[in-house]
């Protein structure tokens, strides 16, 4: 009888090890070989499950997003006694890959935004990302405004953009070195704080 192969989780093992790699040299030494070779897989079911590079690279960045996107709302709901405001805050804080565990997953990422200014796939797979996230910012800014007394004063929207650019602004700032996590914290604490302001 021939082997099952899990394709699903096969595919998942080859995108952690695009981000291994990616972490290591930057998305422009990920080679099919070396990623086969990290996935502990041949270079023919590299290709049996991804067509091309790109491909690979798409479901990569989905991967990714995914994970992210698993913890804000894991921290969501793990909490769901507290305000839209600190709700907010803490997805926003998962969302900028600040604490040290983090840090892998944050070169990564903006590895990936940084190949997707040249890669049309991968520009749209993170247009899609950035517009599930902005959706949830904005939902719980109008909520967190309306127990502050200042829905009518807020655009929901327009200040869940402002809140998703800092969160990655911040993210490249303390991966370069420019601010520490605990300055960046605070920078995007501030920030939060100044919204329910009247």
């Amino acid at each position: 009888m021939p082997k099952q192969v899990d394709h699903e989780g096969r595919r998942r093992v080859i995108a952690d090890a695009v981000c291994h790699l990616a972490d290591e040299r930057g998305l422009e030494g990920v080679t099919l070989r070396d990623v086969a070779a990290r996935a502990e897989v041949s270079m023919g079911a590299v290709q049996r499950c991804f067509r091309t590079k790109e491909e690979m690279l798409v479901f990569a960045l989905g991967h990714i997003g995914a994970r992210i996107g698993e913890r804000v709302r894991a921290r969501l709901v793990s909490s769901p006694a507290q305000s839209a405001a600190s709700a907010l805050g803490h997805a926003a804080t998962e969302i900028a890959l600040l604490r040290e565990e983090n840090r892998a997953e944050a070169r990564v990422w903006l590895a990936f935004v940084a190949q997707a200014a040249v890669s049309k796939a991968l520009a749209e797979t993170l247009k899609v990302n950035y517009a599930a996230l902005q959706d949830t910012f904005a939902r719980l800014i109008s909520e967190a405004g309306a127990g502050a007394g200042r829905a009518a004063s807020l655009d929901a929207h327009h200040e869940a953009r402002t809140l998703l650019a800092l969160a990655d602004g911040l993210t490249a700032q303390v991966l370069i070195g420019h601010l520490t996590p605990q300055e960046a914290q605070d920078v995007l604490h501030a920030h939060l704080s100044n919204l329910w302001r009247p």
